[in-house]
């Protein structure tokens, strides 16, 4: 290779890589700002509306990719773990919505980050893959900052709490299930999860309907639309440069919420939600780093859809 085509080449891969990190800072605002959005309108319209409106809205969107890849619908891999999949994903989805009814955002994203801590541990567990004492004990104190985060007390702990929590829980078991569901296409896996809210948001939005008006039905779409563009921005900046290069940046998702919870909700986070953030994020990342030294298939950790 000559010495111009190797600075090429190394121009080429510096500038996707930079194209990747900027796609997933973007989808990572896209996202908080759409939970902000979907936290501002659950506290006058049911969880339930929310769903329904949202995932039309994205299935909108989504419609064009659905049938140019409608082929694939038909050869499902593991129909009834692809059912489970959106079965879980539908209820995390809505745990995570009825949790910000009660919660500040930030307390709800901070359960989120310990994604990768649960997967870690029902990796161990469910799927008996190896984990040595490093990442146990990267595990071990990752639930610490949970356990600080939540105040675990008579007085302070909360069902709200637990049922971010309890999301958190379900979503680390929603991406264990799509790590073992690789081949099918990421139309498929994002329609199925909107299909899914759709379907309970259909069942629910009758119990407390509000009817929305011109302004909040606008927020109701552009929560949807922006749901898919955020997946669409991760999906490519995945392709453009390596996980252990973009994923590390989704831990800024707790910055955003921070601020759009202060922003437009007056909500400051408490002493102990940011010292639990800190120490969730500090054993994440080294989980990340230590299962990339490993070779193995990173957890990419995405906001609930």
């Amino acid at each position: 290779m000559t010495l111009f085509a190797r600075i090429s080449t190394y121009t080429d891969e510096r500038a996707a890589r930079f194209a990747g990190i900027g796609l997933m800072l973007l989808s990572i605002f896209m996202f908080s700002f759409g939970d902000a959005v979907g936290k501002f309108l659950v506290e006058t319209y049911p969880v339930g509306e929310l769903l329904w409106l949202r995932a039309c809205a994205a299935l909108f969107v989504l419609s064009p990719m659905v049938w140019r890849n409608r082929s694939a619908f038909t050869r499902l891999e593991r129909p009834w773990l692809q059912l489970f999949r959106a079965v879980l994903s539908t209820l995390e989805v809505a745990g995570f919505f009825l949790a910000t009814v009660y919660l500040p955002l930030a307390d709800v994203i901070t359960y989120y980050l310990a994604c990768p801590i649960f997967v870690t541990a029902l990796s161990a567990i469910l799927l008996r893959e190896r984990v040595g004492w490093r990442r146990w004990s990267a595990v071990l104190i990752g639930f610490c900052g949970v356990l600080i985060a939540l105040r675990p007390s008579s007085q302070t702990i909360s069902w709200p709490a637990l049922i971010a929590l309890g999301g958190s829980t379900s979503f680390a078991v929603l991406m264990l299930i799509t790590r073992s569901l690789r081949a099918t296409p990421d139309v498929v896996l994002a329609s199925s999860q909107f299909m899914g809210t759709f379907v309970l948001g259909a069942a629910l939005s009758p119990i407390g309907w509000v009817t929305p008006d011109a302004v909040s039905l606008a927020l109701f779409v552009a929560s949807g639309c922006i749901s898919v563009g955020a997946l669409l921005c991760v999906n490519r900046s995945l392709k453009l440069a390596p996980a252990s290069v973009v994923v590390p940046y989704q831990y800024s998702m707790i910055v955003w919420a921070v601020m759009f919870g202060y922003a437009v909700f007056g909500d400051v986070p408490s002493p102990s939600t940011i010292i639990g953030a800190a120490i969730i994020i500090g054993a994440g990342f080294y989980i990340f780093l230590r299962e990339r030294d490993l070779g193995r298939k990173e957890t990419v950790v995405s906001p609930p859809v």
